[in-house]
């Protein structure tokens, strides 16, 4: 997506969201061009400090969900979790503002680095969110958390039958059918066999929590490799917490490159995958079952990852849907291979 695409709050709405708050004398303010480009976000400076206003993506604006996110934060604040705090409107202390259809937040903004692939910062992401798990175990909410997941998903399957079609249409003719039929079916083979192997593991017979959903690099902020806050609470929801984890692996350890999908190894980096891990370990201790899960789930997790934007838009970001799921493939095939490396003797 092109930067103008951005979404961005017009000096009206800006001025409409900022008198619900207190925040002192407006000294500043300047775009955040960072994370989803659904999501408007703004620096404000005053001469109190630094705010980070955000008005949430169309179609995570329930203010059922929005309250149970709240909430959640509010208490990991409580157990000194780092993460932004809040900040409430001047007039009953809400943690949002409805703007017509819209929601806006207003967070303190926290300095941080992004996450520079190093085993220090890898390992305490792992190590953070095996805090945040110990956390949040037994905490209820007074408002339902979402309960869906990336497991054996039946909307998942029904994209990859349907994908070669979608792609033909929405690639205006650039695909055929024929050219994404392969790799359709390969993926729903392997994302049926990585669900089957997670249950047999026990998977669904694991009590669920409530998970974060989104652990990957882009939700941490890092001073000298050591998070110092996570961000980004609008997908947490229950689940078992190998899946959390498992995502964690799969966004950590994850080999990229150039804008040219077909060049990225397929190899998963092992040392970061088993760093996580073991941070992970030292706070929360995984099961053995819950372990040889992660290659499976991290498979599944991937599949899901690329075939939802893709079949909305024909695109993954701004590389073309057959591509990147040509990709998504091969670390697949290269996980179900490979993957029990990942999650054994993590004290290597």
């Amino acid at each position: 997506m092109r930067k103008e695409d951005r979404d961005k709050l017009t000096a009206e709405e800006l001025a409409i969201v900022l008198s619900h708050y207190d925040l002192g004398v407006v000294q500043e303010v300047r775009e955040f061009a960072r994370g989803s480009h659904r999501a408007a976000k703004l620096v404000v400076r005053t001469n109190r400090g630094r705010y980070l206003l955000k008005r949430r993506p169309q179609g995570r604006t329930d203010p059922y969900r929005v309250a149970f996110a709240h909430e959640l934060q509010t208490f990991l604040l409580q157990k000194h979790f780092p993460l932004p705090h809040l900040i409430g409107t001047k007039e009953g202390n809400h943690s949002m503002v409805r703007l017509g259809d819209s929601v806006c937040e207003v967070f303190e903004f926290i300095d941080g680095e992004p996450y520079d692939q190093s085993l220090l910062a890898t390992y305490e992401s792992g190590k953070m969110l095996g805090l945040y798990h110990g956390i949040v175990v037994d905490y209820h909410s007074r408002w339902k958390p979402p309960s869906g997941h990336y497991h054996s998903a039946t909307v998942i399957r029904q994209y990859l039958r349907g994908m070669p079609e979608r792609l033909a249409e929405l690639s205006a003719g650039r695909h055929s059918a024929a050219d994404s039929q392969s790799v359709a079916d390969e993926l729903l083979a392997a994302y049926d066999r990585a669900a089957e192997n997670a249950e047999r593991l026990g998977l669904l017979e694991w009590e669920a929590q409530i998970v974060h959903s989104d652990w990957h690099p882009g939700n941490m902020l890092f001073r000298e490799g050591h998070v110092v806050a996570v961000i980004d609470y609008d997908a947490a929801r229950v689940q078992p917490r190998a899946m959390d984890v498992a995502n964690g692996v799969l966004q950590f350890s994850l080999l990229t490159g150039s804008r040219e999908p077909e060049t990225w190894p397929e190899y998963t980096d092992e040392s970061r995958a088993k760093r996580f891990l073991r941070g992970y370990d030292e706070i929360n201790v995984l099961s053995v079952a819950e372990l040889r899960t992660i290659p499976h789930l991290m498979s599944e997790a991937f599949i899901a990852e690329a075939v939802i934007p893709i079949w909305g838009s024909g695109m993954f970001a701004s590389i073309d849907g057959l591509r990147f799921l040509k990709m998504v493939a091969r670390k697949v095939a290269w996980i179900a291979q490979h993957g029990g490396q990942l999650s054994s003797d993590i004290q290597d």
